[in-house]
């Protein structure tokens, strides 16, 4: 009787958390309406076709502006979701009490500094700031392996959506100018994204894989640095054009060995940006 009883709250147990993980991973209204609006943009960006799409129709300009400002707020989603879930099954739990897997980019991003602020600084200067932040519990993770994996999950997923889409791309060789130009400006952008991001500078992903492996000396250096290192680099990025070339120049090499066109993105940035 009693090993009739205990199996049976066993059986509960391991029903109750497998309901548990099936129910905290699912997306929000929020996502699938990013979703619908990117999906939208899209189909606004087939309507015309090369020389109206070159010359900034007002139709297939706003439909280039939705899917890439919404695939961009997609990718960055996804990019926080990769960390979460890896820490999720790392050992950190607290991630889906939090919201992480839920899809749902209010739960990665202070509304202004890490969504409207990078939106604006893509479109303006075509550069992909990392805006969402999630909150790992490091002492929850089960080892240093995971905690580095926690990390590279991020930019790996720029890196994966990026050669998707440049895949997508070259199986439809009769896709739509529009819809080419904007998909492959986005997919250059989750190129950016990902070298961006893997370098081992404090306060990027990079960074955060090596960190588990460093020394306690190097961790308190590197924790001091971490809320201005990320500054220099962008304002390297943007005032010193010998290292915004040697990292567009590494950005356009990957992008290209990926399959993806160049010019095709950089024409799609050029509309990106109507109003210059």
């Amino acid at each position: 009787m009693t090993l009739a009883t205990l199996g049976c709250g066993v059986r509960i147990r391991v029903r109750e958390t497998v309901t548990v993980r099936r129910s905290a991973v699912r997306p929000s209204p929020i996502f699938l309406g990013i979703l619908a609006t990117t999906v939208a943009g899209g189909v606004l960006a087939t309507l015309y076709p090369l020389p109206a799409v070159i010359d900034r129709h007002p139709v297939t300009t706003l439909g280039i502006v939705l899917l890439v400002l919404g695939g961009w707020a997609l990718s960055l989603t996804l990019h926080e979701f990769g960390h979460a879930i890896v820490a999720y099954r790392g050992g950190d739990t607290e991630v889906a009490a939090k919201g992480y897997l839920t899809m749902d980019i209010r739960r990665y991003t202070d509304p202004v500094l890490s969504l409207v602020l990078p939106l604006v600084l893509l479109a303006i200067g075509g550069i992909p700031l990392p805006g969402g932040a999630v909150w790992i519990n490091h002492w929850a993770l089960r080892s240093r392996g995971v905690a580095a994996a926690v990390s590279l999950a991020g930019p790996l997923s720029n890196l994966v959506i990026g050669i998707l889409l440049t895949v997508t791309i070259a199986f439809i060789p009769t896709m739509p100018a529009g819809l080419l130009l904007g998909l492959s400006l986005l997919a250059l952008l989750q190129i950016v994204a990902f070298v961006l991001n893997i370098l081992p500078v404090p306060g990027l992903d990079g960074y955060g894989a090596l960190e588990p492996y460093l020394s306690p000396q190097a961790r308190e250096i590197g924790m001091k640095a971490r809320p201005w290192a990320p500054l220099a680099l962008f304002a390297l990025l943007i005032a010193f054009e010998p290292v915004r070339a040697v990292f567009f120049g590494v950005s356009d090499l990957l992008f290209e060995a990926a399959g993806g066109q160049p010019d095709a993105a950089y024409i799609g940035l050029y509309i990106l940006q109507f109003w210059r």
